[in-house]
């Protein structure tokens, strides 16, 4: 039975090779290697069915690339069937996929041919639009958000030195404490107050009242005790800067304008040597009370913030008061001439008509520790308010300090 079955077995599997040699689709001929010969052409002689039915064998090329990979062959065909005289499947080698482990990602940095990479850390030889990091001499510029919100936050500024910067006729030296509620990112509320624990006239003014007899008008040397504002701070630029190669610091631009109340006063009399019976005494100088006025303020600087909570502040302040001089110490220019006329003529000062806030304690008696005699003063305070005048002073100061923000 062997040799008949396998008989019909080759019968029908000539007819589906060959439909299956037709089905394919008709190889083009090799590219000549450089050792292929090139096939001959046909004869002019020969006839042209000759030429079209007689093909030569397409050349094969004497060695083949490393890189192409040999067919699978196909697994060889047994005699052996299953009992019931069916053919059993023969398992078909897997194709061999081509994997691209050498090739470059895309966005891989182009080296020179004599060019090593300067690292060989994946993290570090990433690329930032399109810029290698661990190049030294390229530049990345990156826009980043703030690295610490300012908005909800609250702002304690201590200001230890506060310096006038334009004293022309007075010299003011002070502390100041602001306090900053941060509305918005670029928005605040503010208030603040300041106290100029050394506030006097310029050495130039001085100087001239030693010498001439002279001084500047109240309008122009009016000092400033202290004062208290409120108002408002914007930031209408900010950024960061790095500091010792691995450290970086947040910085804005603040703008501040606000509105309050300031308390001055003015020199009366300077420091002098009081001599009486053969004993000279050293005299303080004397201010008189000029009363408060309104007190406008604006300023900029900037703010450097380390970490979180903690920042430095540089900044330049204006404070503008109004320098009208018509009290010192409560009593206008009429209480003045009235206790002038008293002194002159060597007389009390109880029953003198005079103005309900003039303090005539402040120019009656006489001091027990210098022996100055405080009517002398009388002369010197009527002259500040003689010629009132409507001026406007700007006491320009530069606020150095730090502050916390919780």
């Amino acid at each position: 039975m062997r040799p008949f079955r396998s008989i019909a077995l080759l019968v029908a599997a000539v007819p589906a090779l060959a439909f299956a040699q037709g089905a394919a689709p008709a190889q083009p001929p090799a590219a000549p290697g450089p050792d292929a010969t090139a096939p001959a052409s046909p004869s002019p002689a020969e006839p042209p069915e000759r030429a079209r039915t007689q093909r030569e064998a397409p050349a094969v090329p004497q060695s083949a690339p490393e890189s192409t990979q040999a067919p699978a062959r196909a697994a060889p065909v047994t005699d052996e069937d299953d009992a019931d005289g069916t053919p059993s499947p023969r398992p078909q080698a897997p194709a061999a996929s081509g994997p691209t482990s050498g090739t470059a990602p895309a966005d891989a940095p182009v080296l020179d041919t004599d060019e090593a990479p300067r690292t060989t850390d994946a993290q570090q030889q990433r690329l930032v639009n399109g810029a290698p990091l661990y190049n030294p001499n390229v530049n990345v510029h990156i826009v980043q958000k703030k690295r610490f919100a300012d908005e909800g936050k609250h702002e304690l500024a201590l200001y230890p030195a506060v310096v006038q910067v334009n004293g022309k006729f007075t010299n003011h030296v002070g502390t100041a404490l602001h306090y900053v509620y941060h509305l918005q990112e670029n928005f605040a509320l503010q208030v603040g107050g300041q106290y100029n624990w050394y506030s006097d006239e310029s050495g130039f003014n001085l100087e001239l009242i030693d010498k001439v007899r002279e001084q500047a008008q109240a309008a122009s040397s009016l000092l400033l005790q202290w004062g208290a504002h409120a108002g408002v701070e914007v930031t209408p630029l900010y950024g960061k800067f790095a500091f010792f190669n691995n450290s970086l610091a947040q910085f804005s631009v603040v703008l501040s304008g606000g509105a309050g109340i300031g308390k001055t006063r003015h020199l009366i009399r300077p420091a002098v040597a009081n001599e009486v019976d053969g004993t000279t005494y050293q005299v303080p100088a004397r201010f008189g009370d000029t009363g408060n006025k309104f007190l406008g303020e604006v300023g900029g600087g900037f703010r450097v913030q380390f970490g979180k909570s903690y920042a430095i502040r540089l900044e330049v302040r204006d404070l503008i008061y109004t320098a009208r001089v018509d009290k010192v110490d409560g009593c206008n220019l009429s209480d003045f001439e009235a206790l002038e006329a008293a002194r002159a003529a060597n007389q009390p000062f109880d029953g003198l008509a005079l103005s309900g806030s003039c303090k005539v304690a402040k120019f009656d008696g006489v001091d027990p520790k210098t022996k100055k005699n405080y009517r002398e003063d009388i002369i010197l305070g009527r002259d500040l308010v003689a010629e009132p005048s409507s001026d406007v002073l700007n006491n320009v100061s530069f606020y150095a300090g730090f502050s916390v923000l919780f």
